[in-house]
């Protein structure tokens, strides 16, 4: 038996990295599994679009009876110095990052409360929630505000037997990383700033946000994990100086 048979999840952005990985075990660990996401054969998902994520909901309701597990990961970022910085591209990550984020929750607690059976939701945030980076002050800021929410989401879904935690990841590898291997020179100063000195993988998170979602987590809410092999006790790349920004 799984640890999730029985269990109804929702993954948002899980078509490839971290939510793929995600989903795979959930999947692998008895749960029926519905994938929202822009690019992908289940439901298409905009979770900046309010009828997008209330659809996906109501997809996994009406196909598998209810909702118990949530795990938002649909995220992206981008690169501009502070007095640079487009609008419309900081619109673009707070919208996708924090927007998609609430949206979900919003709609992922209500079928959770409505079936009365509580549930368990994950909101992926990252190791810049609480470390800065240059150039990224969008992406920090919306993975900032997330830590947050996932607080008060706990502090007000609790009396309805619904967990909230968040998880922040340090460099993965991802499609949405490749630049660090493609610059030898960013990849380095990840590592280096590791003390475990790899980078992670998809199934690192994959692990930990079942394990949040398990009932050996049963009292743990309004918290994120960090996974990042230690490197928020390091500094953050100086990207400034190591592309000549």
């Amino acid at each position: 038996m799984g640890r999730f048979d029985g269990k109804v999840a929702v993954v948002t952005g899980g078509a490839s990295g971290i939510g793929a990985a995600i989903a795979e075990r959930l999947a692998g660990e008895g749960a029926s599994v519905v994938v929202g996401d822009v690019n992908t054969d289940d439901v298409r998902c905009d979770v900046t679009v309010e009828a997008d994520v209330e659809a996906l909901v109501a997809t996994a309701v009406e196909r598998h009876g209810g909702l118990h597990l949530a795990v938002n990961c649909a995220g992206v970022g981008t690169f501009a110095p502070i007095v640079e910085h487009p609008v419309e591209e900081w619109d673009r990550v707070v919208d996708i990052c924090l927007k998609g984020v609430f949206l979900s929750v919003k709609h992922e607690a209500r079928a959770m409360r409505d079936g009365g059976a509580g549930g368990a939701i994950v909101n992926i945030a990252s190791i810049n929630a609480r470390q800065p980076g240059e150039g990224m002050a969008a992406y920090c800021s919306a993975k900032a505000a997330v830590e947050m929410l996932t607080r008060c989401a706990a502090l007000e879904l609790g009396s309805a037997g619904i967990r909230v935690n968040g998880i922040g990841p340090g460099l993965v590898d991802t499609p949405l990383t490749a630049y660090a291997k493609d610059m030898p020179v960013v990849g380095g100063a990840y590592l280096r700033n590791t003390p475990l000195g790899r980078t992670g993988q998809p199934g690192d998170i994959a692990a930990a946000a079942c394990w949040l979602m398990s009932e050996e987590a049963s009292w743990v809410s309004g918290d994120t994990l960090f996974v990042d092999g230690a490197a928020l006790t390091r500094e953050y790349p100086r990207f400034f100086d190591l592309l000549g920004g």
